[in-house]
């Protein structure tokens, strides 16, 4: 819950940012200041530099690459949609984390959760109202940023039988920074901006000196970052993938809510209910799994 709360404040942050800095940007600066927080904060206290050795590589750069497309998936929706709505739709992850840790971690999942696994996937559906004039493609984007990022947390339990919580954080943000500094060099300059278009504005925008404030907000979510991804990864290890699931969807209430304070989105009926339908499958998931543990 704390790590998700950590998201949710930076989520928030980079919807106010998003109308002057490049998405890359943001990126690249929040995951140096969180991997330095990471290395200064996190590492000595799971034992040091030595607990970064891995002999899976391969499998943090794979797990890193899936939370990267997830981020930016994510920003490039919240971008032109509302923070309530794109939080509420990338919130079918946990659903779909239900659905991969029974299929590949081959851990049990209760017909309760099932049930609520098929709750929230018709409140999605409601939501982006496929077939319908109201349909809105960038829609899909938060859906697709759901996909991966249940993947990211498939991989955190698997690599978390044998990995330390710092070093999956760690080479969580080298990916970050390696993949944004990389999108930055390639069209940093502005050579690609479009104007009329905030959605592509905001990929392929020039890079900027961040003012006074906003440097103070960049730093801040940077440290948000590296707190969220060491307490997310360390959740994921020591827990099962499909019992922590749940727990992503008490930061939805307050998503909803930063995005009418700052920035006045009300979400309509139709969004209103989809909303629930999703919030309260969480719950019901929630709920069970604090009855299993009070019975056991």
């Amino acid at each position: 819950m704390g790590g998700v709360s950590c998201f949710t404040t930076t989520d928030t942050v980079i919807k106010y940012l998003s109308g002057d800095y490049a998405l890359h940007q943001i990126v690249l600066i929040r995951a140096v200041i969180g991997i330095v927080f990471t290395l200064v904060v996190f590492v000595p206290f799971d034992g040091g530099l030595e607990t970064l050795r891995t002999n899976r590589l391969l499998l943090h750069l794979v797990r890193g690459f899936c939370v990267v497309m997830a981020n930016l998936l994510f920003f490039t929706g919240l971008a032109t949609l509302p923070l309530g709505e794109t939080v509420a739709l990338v919130f079918v992850a946990p659903l779909i984390i239900t659905i991969f840790a029974a299929i590949f971690l081959r851990e049990k999942v209760s017909a309760w959760r099932w049930s609520a696994v098929g709750i929230g996937l018709a409140g999605t559906l409601i939501m982006i109202r496929p077939g319908t004039s109201l349909f809105n493609p960038m829609m899909l984007l938060p859906v697709l940023a759901a996909l991966c990022y249940a993947t990211f947390q498939i991989l955190s339990r698997y690599l978390g039988r044998s990995e330390s919580a710092s070093s999956m954080a760690v080479y969580t943000q080298l990916m970050f920074i390696a993949i944004s500094a990389l999108i930055g060099v390639l069209v940093g300059d502005g050579r690609f901006t479009v104007h009329d278009d905030p959605t592509i504005d905001f990929l392929l925008r020039a890079w900027v000196w961040p003012s006074g404030r906003d440097l103070v907000l960049l730093s801040g979510i940077g440290i948000l970052s590296g707190l969220g991804a060491y307490l997310i990864s360390q959740g994921y290890r020591l827990g099962e993938a499909s019992l922590l699931a749940p727990f992503e969807y008490t930061s939805l209430p307050f998503a909803i809510l930063w995005s009418i304070l700052f920035f006045g989105d009300w979400p309509d009926l139709i969004s209103w209910v989809g909303i629930g339908m999703i919030f309260s499958a969480g719950m019901w998931a929630l709920m069970h799994v604090n009855h299993n543990e009070r019975q056991t």
